[in-house]
Formats: C-alpha cells, sequence, structure tokens
C-alpha cells in the first residue's frame, strides 16, 4: 500500500461524510496532483456501505506471532533452496567429473548435509505455508499484513538479483569460450530455483493486486 499523508486521509473522510462520490474524490485528488495508488489506498481503507458517516474497514497490523510465523516461513524457504540447488551441483560434479579434481564418493558430506537439510528445512516451510495460507482464506485482510509484504519484496529482490548474476556468468563463459555443459547444467539450476521462486511470489502480488 502507498504511503499517505494526515491531510490527504483528513480530505477523503470529510469528503466521503459529505457524501461525494469515490468518483469525484479521485477526480478532484487527480487535479491536485495525487497519484491514483495513493488515493486508492485511502479510499480503499473505508467500507463502501449506505452509512451517514465514513465506516473504515479492519486493517492489517503487526503482531509477535505473526513475524515469528513469516520469519520461519521464508528462512526455510531460503534454506530449502540453497541446499537444493547445493544437492543438485552435487549430483551434476558426480555426473559430469572434473579430471582436474579428485574423484570424490557420491554420498559426500555435502551431499549428506544437504539431504537432511531438506528432510528438515522443506517439510517446515511446506507447513507453515499451509498453515499461512488457511488464515489468509479465513482473514484476507492479512495479505496485506507488513511483515509479509516486506518479506515477499525482499525474496523477490534475492532472486532478481541471482538470476541477474546467474545470467552474468553465464555471458562472461560464452563470451570465453568456456562454457562446457557441466557449468551449462550448473547455470540452469539456479535459473529454475531463483526463477521458480520469483515467479512464484510475483504471481501471488498480482494475485492480491487483483482481488483488491
Amino acid at each position: 500500500m502507498a504511503s499517505t499523508s494526515p491531510e490527504l486521509e483528513t480530505f477523503v473522510r470529510e469528503a466521503l461524510a459529505l457524501g461525494q462520490s469515490r468518483i469525484a474524490i479521485r477526480q478532484a485528488l487527480a487535479s491536485a496532483g495525487w497519484s491514483e495508488e495513493q488515493t486508492r489506498g485511502v479510499l480503499d481503507g473505508y467500507a463502501d456501505v449506505d452509512f451517514p458517516v465514513p465506516v473504515p474497514k479492519p486493517r492489517a497490523s503487526l503482531s509477535a506471532k505473526e513475524a515469528f510465523q513469516y520469519l520461519v516461513l521464508f528462512a526455510t524457504l531460503y534454506f530449502s533452496a540453497y541446499h537444493l540447488g547445493s544437492l543438485l551441483f552435487d549430483l551434476i560434479n558426480h555426473a559430469f567429473p572434473d579430471p582436474a579434481a579428485q574423484s570424490r564418493s557420491l554420498f559426500g558430506d555435502s551431499m549428506r548435509f544437504s539431504v537432511a537439510a531438506l528432510v528438515i528445512a522443506f517439510p517446515v516451510f511446506a507447513w507453515m505455508s499451509h498453515r499461512l495460507g488457511i488464515d489468509v482464506a479465513r482473514h484476507p485482510i492479512k495479505r496485506l499484513s507488513p511483515v509479509r509484504r516486506w518479506l515477499t519484496y525482499l525474496t523477490l529482490f534475492v532472486a532478481a538479483s541471482i538470476l541477474i548474476g546467474d545470467m552474468t556468468t553465464l555471458v562472461y563463459n560464452l563470451l570465453g569460450g568456456e562454457a562446457t555443459l557441466r557449468f551449462l547444467c550448473k547455470v540452469a539450476v539456479v535459473a529454475v530455483i531463483a526463477g521458480g521462486i520469483f515467479y512464484y511470489y510475483m504471481h501471488d502480488l498480482r494475485r492480491e493486486e487483483v482481488e483488491a
């Protein structure tokens, strides 16, 4: 939600109290230079009901419990994504061994730790995601939770940064003639994991905007 000013809040509340239509309020604010997003953010805070005074809608609030749940959700997401990539990298190294490197057993320390991390972290992520999904379905206002939106946009930033770095590395190696099959497989792994996370949460944000 876009940030608003006390003047805008006061104007909208008083205009609605005087019986002005939402269309007229939007036009007046647009003529004064307010953006559509700012105007919509304030107008959406009031219910469109037949009552003598503006009726405010319930607004999302931040609680310690909610912050804990979303921190666990996204922490396990990052942890699972990292170790999934590490596990796939180990499998690629085994399938396409480097002749210059010492041969290692398939189930080395790195692979065993990645498997252990996924066995523990991913079920926690899936369970927390399911639990929060049910909670949001029962209370749609929680979609506007500040901690949820901040962590979602942070995740989009991290995923986008990884994708940009991944593609930059790909182009750099292609220009240097060092694009081996082993390297291309690893680039694809990073792109699929980071791209999948980016697409999922971007789609989730767009769905919220459509529903709003």
